[in-house]
């Protein structure tokens, strides 16, 4: 019974030394607990004014809460006495482990989460990018963006890549240019080549006048003379003109005469009979 006594005698003495922390930790929890709401409501505001994606808006939302809760049991049990030393150094060294575990997929899932924080693109967008992706946008998840090829063939594409390539978004822009090189022989006029070409873009209402399109001689190759044309068209109208124009410039060429030569090969005979070279000349570009 003596026994029995001290040992309810100790506990009162404990729970009496133990008081204040106790009242400190619960008014620590109270007020921790209302500025963790604060904070998160606070957040999604941000989000949705940002117009962050709804998926990685709750993501967020539910990383960001239970880091905070975390912090604030961790906190609470510190000030009542509690050894967390040891509960920390598990909780890094399991991190750590997942982390090496799923490096791939985190930098996919960091990957996926800057790209819907900075919309690089959105769904519907046509891009490609160095990593050798390009098509529309179909899906863009927290791993992967999913994209419709030009061949209707449905790509994914890791995010961790897609993010730290170039990427080029041809749904953000307003106009395209198009260009074309075309060699024309050297014994034809050079100037009256232009002339046909840029009477020929000219009268092609879909080609803007400002920018004003260039033609110019890029290069005198080894088997043509080549002309650069450059015109700038609408985005809408870009592909329909680029796969009429190479044609038409064709046709208007050879109404007027001026050839587009082939690769030739010239050979140079001695008056014995004997080839004296014989060398393939480059393709035109």
């Amino acid at each position: 019974m003596e026994k029995f006594e001290s040992s309810i005698e100790k506990l009162i003495d404990l729970v009496i030394l133990k008081l204040p922390s106790v009242l400190i930790a619960l008014v620590i929890l109270v007020v921790g607990k209302y500025l963790i709401n604060l904070a998160l409501r606070l957040i999604a505001r941000r989000f949705e004014k940002k117009n962050v994606d709804r998926s990685i808006r709750s993501f967020l939302s539910s990383l960001i809460k239970f880091s905070l809760y975390c912090l604030l049991f961790l906190t609470v049990a510190n000030t009542m006495g509690i050894q967390t030393t040891s509960f920390i150094a598990a909780l890094s060294a399991f991190g750590l482990a997942v982390g090496l575990a799923l490096q791939g997929s985190l930098s996919n899932f960091a990957g996926g989460v800057l790209i819907l924080l900075f919309r690089p693109f959105e769904v519907g967008d046509y891009i490609s990018s160095n990593n050798g992706s390009e098509g529309t946008v179909e899906r863009i998840d927290i791993l992967y963006t999913t994209l419709l090829s030009g061949e209707g063939i449905r790509v994914f594409s890791p995010n961790g890549t897609l993010a730290n390539s170039v990427i080029k978004n041809f749904t953000k822009i307003i106009s395209r240019r198009f260009q074309f090189i075309v060699g024309i022989s050297y014994d034809d006029n050079i100037k009256e080549a232009k002339d046909v070409i840029l009477a020929l873009i000219q009268s092609d209402e879909r080609i803007l006048d400002t920018p004003k399109p260039e033609i110019f001689v890029s290069e005198l190759a080894d088997s043509a003379v080549n002309l650069t044309i450059r015109g700038w068209v609408n985005k809408e109208q870009f592909w329909a003109t680029h796969n009429e124009l190479q044609e038409r410039i064709k046709l208007a060429l050879d109404a007027k005469g001026i050839s587009i030569p082939y690769p030739q090969t010239e050979m140079h005979i001695k008056s014995d009979g004997t080839i004296l070279a014989s060398l393939p000349k480059k393709d035109k570009d």
